[in-house]
């Protein structure tokens, strides 16, 4: 499916992977992409695209990517005229901490936040999976108005999400709450993209390794130059342009169906 002319929204686009996404789908011609984020920062991202460009190519939307009417909010004004097509739910949280936690002092265990596990699973599996369920509605809604009925091979792809998983999916000490929600957007994926095919969309998930942004700066100091870094054939932290870079590839190949692992080789972390 190609990029070019298509309308496209990003979550979690003020930083690190999302705004790299974000400007690489404009740098491959997309005709508008709503950048999203929970911070103020995202107007200041898209000023800066669209100074960039020359053209306000990029549009602002400060919200909770967990709020289901901002979501819709965001697709209804990004689709008046037509559909959003492309979808890349980059927005995430860490809550890392324990399972299960011996207080030394008491002699009690102590076992995760509840809260925190509920908050980690709405952002990083509900909020991505609901993304790309919005954006598959609007397309079928758009092809029942339209008669165009089911999609067939002959037309080009009607639309595409890719959604960023982690290498976390595969188990890490201390994200047992991170690890679930990732994990659950294998299973979720695959199943949007077999009932998406109706209407020519896939939904493909991209598992990225260390990559060098806000969420893996809140590493402890020094973990990963000290222990994390050797474990990584590569030798280094990717950057959010490469990760960019293969959702593009992603987008616009129709036989990758994902999951891809972007990690520069780590091996599965015990």
């Amino acid at each position: 499916m190609l990029i070019r002319d298509k309308i496209a929204v990003v979550t979690g686009a003020a930083s690190g992977i999302g705004n790299a996404v974000a400007q690489r789908l404009i740098a491959a011609g997309a005709k508008q992409v709503g950048i999203v984020d929970l911070t103020d920062a995202v107007h200041g991202a898209a000023d800066q695209i669209n100074k960039a460009q020359g053209k306000q190519v990029a549009r602002a939307f400060q919200g909770d990517v967990t709020d289901s009417d901002f979501r819709a909010q965001v697709f209804q004004t990004l689709g008046e005229d037509s559909p959003v097509q492309l979808c890349v739910p980059a927005a995430g949280i860490l809550r890392d901490a324990m399972a299960v936690k011996l207080n030394k002092s008491t002699g009690e265990a102590e076992l995760y936040d509840q809260d925190l596990f509920r908050q980690v699973l709405e952002v990083n599996l509900m909020h991505p999976v609901y993304w790309t369920m919005q954006m598959i509605a609007g397309i079928a809604e758009y092809r029942a108005k339209t008669g165009a009925g089911k999609w067939s091979a002959e037309e080009d792809f009607q639309g595409s999400s890719v959604i960023i998983g982690s290498v976390s999916s595969r188990g890490n000490r201390g994200q047992v709450s991170y690890s679930s929600a990732k994990s659950g957007l294998n299973a979720a994926a695959k199943t949007l993209n077999v009932e998406g095919s109706f209407y020519g969309i896939q939904t493909k998930v991209i598992h990225p390794g260390f990559v060098q942004t806000p969420m893996v700066e809140q590493l402890p100091d020094g973990l990963f130059e000290e222990h994390l870094r050797k474990l990584v054939p590569i030798d280094r932290l990717i950057q959010p342009e490469e990760i960019a870079n293969t959702v593009a590839a992603m987008i616009e190949n129709p036989i990758i169906s994902g999951p891809v692992w972007a990690d520069g080789g780590l091996p599965p972390m015990t």
